[in-house]
C-alpha cells in the first residue's frame, strides 16, 4: 500500500497540469486505513471534496480494493476539477443546489445528489477530451467490481457519457434500460456540451430532465464517485444565498423546451403547466420575490452540508438580509471633544511598544542607549478640543412578538428584518443595543441590558414567543424606571400594532410608565404600529403629547422602509 501511495503522490502534479499549471491546491489528505477515512469524515466513497477547506480526500485503502491502481491520474484531476471547476467554491456550491431545488420539486431532498452528478458529467467531459484521461475505464473498472445498477437514473448518467464519448452502447449503461432512458441521455450529452462554459445556467435544466427518474423511483445510485455530496460540511456559512438570483427560477425548465438545446423557439407560456411532458419544470413563473423565506434557506444550508443549528441559520438569513438596508447610525453633538497634549517624559518600559520611544529626548539625555534605563517615553494627556465630539446613541429595540406575529424562522418577518437593521448599524456606530421581545400577558425574552455582542442581539432578536397579544408596558418600566436613568443618551424604539392601546389601559400605571419613556431617554422614543391612523386618531394624539415619535404604517414590510428612512431622516449628518 506504501508503494501504491508513493505512485499516487508522484502523479499529483500531473493531475494539478490537467486542469493549469499554475493551481495551487494542497496535497490530499490520504487514507491508509478505516480510522484515517473516519478522521477525514471520508464514507461511502473513495474519494471526496471539502470546499470549507479546500481539502481533496483519497482512500488508498479503497482505491487497491476497486482496482483502481492505474487511474491515479484520473482520480485526482477529477477531484482537482470539483476544486477549479464546478462548483468552485461553497457559495457556488449553495448556488447550484438552489437551482436543481427549483427544477426537482417535491424531491428537493435529493438536490445533493443530482448536482454531485451534474457537475462529475461537466468535469469528466472535459478531463476525457481535453485532458486525453481515461475517465471511460475508471467506470468501466467500477462496472467489473459491481453488476451494473438497476436504477434507470444511473442508466440514464452511463448512457450520457456513452453518448458524450461515442461509446459502444451498453459499453458503460445496463443494456436492458438503454431503451428508456435514451431521450434524456441525448438532451444530457448535448445540455453538458452547451453549458460548459455557463454551467450554473444548466443546473435547472438538469434536475428537471432527471426528475422523472427521482419520481418513478427511489434511485439508488452507486456511492463509489459521488464525491461531493456533503462538499460544505462544517460551520461555515456563506454569504449571498439570502437572495434568489434573476435567472434561477428561469432556469428550471426541461431541456425539450429550452431553444439554446434544441433549437426551437418555444412559448412556454402555451405549455401545459398541469404537464411537464418529460419530466421537470416546462414553464417559468411562481414565486415573485426576490429572497428566499427563511424556512427555504435553512433547507438550503442543510443541502449544503453546513452543520451548524438551525436558530444560527436563521440568524445568519437576517444577517444577511439587513446588510443590504444598513445605515450609518445616528451620533449627537456632545459640547466639545478632547484632544491630546503632552505633559513631559518617564523612563520607557521594556514591555512597553517601541513606538511609543521618544528618540530625541533619550538622545539628548544620554548619547548611549540602555533600553529601560536612557530611554524616555513622552506622556500624554487630554484637554477640551475646538470640535464638537460624536457620541453613538445606544438604541432600546422593543418587538412585539405576540401570536399576531409570525415565527420569523418560519416566514419572513418584517419587525425582525427591521430591527436587525437597526441594530447592526448601531454596531457599526460603536453603540449598544438591547433587545427585548416581548408577548403579554404570557412571556418576554431580552438581553441583560444594553451590549455589544451581535451573536446574542441577533438571537434573541429572531427568537419566537408567540405568546399574549402585545409588546408589555411593564418591560419598559421595569428597564427606564425601575432602574437608575441610563448614563448615556439611548433611544427607545417599539414595533407593535394598535393593540399596543388595549396594552396601555389594561396595564396598572400604564399611562404613567409611557408618559415617562420620552424623558427618561435622552435622546427621544418612537413607536412604530401597524394600524389604520384615521381609526386611532385620539390614541395617536395622547402618545404624541407625551413625547413619543408615532410612525404608523399600515402592514409590517413597510417596517423594513421606515427603518432606514427613519434613521437617516433622525439622526445621519447632511
Amino acid at each position: 500500500m506504501n508503494k501504491l501511495l508513493e505512485s499516487w503522490q508522484a502523479q499529483w502534479p500531473a493531475a494539478i497540469s490537467a486542469w493549469s499549471a499554475f493551481t495551487k491546491l494542497s496535497e490530499p489528505r490520504w487514507c491508509l486505513a478505516k480510522r484515517d477515512e473516519n478522521r477525514e469524515g471520508l464514507t461511502g466513497s473513495f474519494a471526496m471534496i471539502r470546499l470549507n477547506d479546500h481539502a481533496v480526500v483519497i482512500s488508498i485503502k479503497q482505491i487497491q480494493e476497486l482496482g483502481l491502481q492505474n487511474f491515479g491520474a484520473e482520480v485526482l484531476a477529477h477531484e482537482i476539477g470539483h476544486h477549479v471547476y464546478a462548483p468552485g467554491d461553497l457559495r457556488d456550491a449553495g448556488r447550484l443546489l438552489a437551482r436543481i431545488r427549483h427544477g426537482i420539486p417535491t424531491r428537493e431532498s435529493m438536490a445533493p445528489m443530482v448536482s454531485n452528478l451534474y457537475t462529475d458529467l461537466l468535469i469528466n467531459d472535459r478531463l476525457q477530451r481535453q485532458s486525453g484521461l481515461d475517465i471511460a475505464g475508471v467506470y468501466a473498472q467500477l462496472n467489473r467490481k459491481s453488476p451494473p445498477s438497476d436504477s434507470k437514473l444511473w442508466a440514464f448518467y452511463m448512457r450520457t457519457y456513452e453518448i458524450l464519448w461515442s461509446l459502444e452502447c451498453g459499453s458503460l449503461a445496463n443494456p436492458k434500460l438503454i431503451k428508456d432512458v435514451q431521450l434524456e441521455a441525448e438532451l444530457g450529452a448535448r445540455l453538458v456540451r452547451v453549458y460548459a462554459k455557463d454551467w450554473m445556467r444548466g443546473g435547472g435544466r438538469f434536475g428537471s430532465l432527471v426528475l422523472r427518474f427521482l419520481i418513478e423511483e427511489n434511485p439508488e445510485v452507486p456511492g463509489d464517485w459521488l464525491d461531493a455530496m456533503a462538499s460544505g460540511g462544517g460551520d461555515y456559512v456563506p454569504d449571498g444565498l439570502a437572495d434568489i438570483e434573476e435567472d434561477e427560477l428561469d432556469g428550471a425548465i426541461h431541456p425539450a423546451f429550452d431553444p439554446e438545446l434544441t433549437g426551437l423557439e418555444v412559448n412556454l407560456d402555451e405549455v401545459d403547466r398541469d404537464s411537464p411532458g418529460l419530466g421537470g419544470r416546462a414553464t417559468t413563473g411562481g414565486q415573485k420575490n426576490n429572497y428566499r423565506s427563511p424556512s427555504e434557506y435553512v433547507d438550503l444550508m442543510k443541502s449544503l452540508g453546513v452543520k451548524v443549528s438551525e436558530k444560527e441559520l436563521v440568524t445568519a438569513y437576517y444577517r444577511e438580509r439587513a446588510s443590504h438596508h444598513m445605515i450609518r447610525f445616528p451620533t449627537r453633538v456632545s459640547p466639545q471633544s478632547t484632544e491630546p497634549h503632552p505633559e513631559g517624559l518617564d523612563v520607557w518600559d521594556p514591555g512597553s511598544p517601541v513606538s511609543s520611544i521618544d528618540w530625541v529626548e533619550s538622545m539628548i539625555r544620554s548619547p548611549i542607549v540602555i533600553p529601560g534605563v536612557t530611554t524616555y517615553e513622552r506622556l500624554q494627556g487630554y484637554g477640551p478640543g475646538g470640535e464638537p465630539e460624536r457620541e453613538p446613541i445606544d438604541l432600546y429595540l422593543g418587538i412585539d412578538c405576540s401570536g399576531s406575529m409570525g415565527n420569523p424562522a418560519h416566514m419572513l418577518s418584517y419587525p425582525v428584518l427591521a430591527g436587525a437593521v437597526m441594530l447592526l448599524s448601531a454596531l457599526r456606530a460603536k453603540a449598544r443595543v438591547m433587545v427585548c421581545l416581548s408577548g403579554e400577558p404570557g412571556s418576554f425574552s431580552e438581553t441583560d441590558g444594553f451590549i455589544r455582542d451581535e451573536r446574542e442581539l441577533l438571537t434573541t432578536l429572531t427568537s419566537y414567543l408567540g405568546t399574549g397579544y402585545a409588546f408589555g408596558i411593564k418591560r419598559l418600566e421595569a428597564q427606564f424606571i425601575a432602574k437608575k436613568t441610563p448614563e448615556r443618551p439611548c433611544h427607545a424604539l417599539v414595533i407593535s400594532d394598535s393593540d399596543m392601546f388595549m396594552m396601555m389601559r389594561g396595564t396598572a400605571n400604564g399611562q404613567d410608565i409611557i408618559e415617562a419613556i420620552p424623558q427618561v431617554c435622552a435622546a427621544g422614543a418612537t413607536m412604530v404600529l401597524q394600524l389604520r391612523r384615521a381609526q386611532h386618531e385620539d390614541n395617536i394624539a395622547g402618545l404624541e403629547a407625551a413625547g413619543w415619535n408615532v410612525h404608523t404604517v399600515t402592514s409590517m414590510d413597510e417596517v423594513l422602509m421606515f427603518a432606514a428612512a427613519f434613521s437617516r431622516q433622525t439622526w445621519e449628518e447632511p
